[in-house]
């Protein structure tokens, strides 16, 4: 019977060159934001981000995960007061 060497399973060259070129770019940019000055960086880090498209199944779960949350605050309160007397 012949055995055959299991074969290489790395990454692929390419991968791992562009994998250094981002970290090489991540490390000028940081390289960059360590210069600015404090108004500056601000400035930089505060850009608002677009809310993120949901659907209406998620919206009506995380609407859902607000009310209880309030209801077991308002459990949570009621039992404090309660409590008291």
């Amino acid at each position: 019977m012949r055995t055959r060497a299991p074969a290489a399973n790395g990454p692929p060259r390419n991968a791992v060159i562009e994998e250094q070129d981002l970290q090489r770019e991540e490390r000028f940019e940081d390289e960059l934001i360590m210069h600015l000055e404090r108004d500056q960086f601000v400035a930089e880090t505060s850009r608002p981000v677009p809310p993120a498209q949901l659907s209406a199944r998620t919206r009506v779960g995380l609407w859902a995960l607000r009310v209880w949350v309030v209801l077991a605050g308002l459990m949570v309160i009621y039992t404090f007061i309660s409590q008291l007397h």
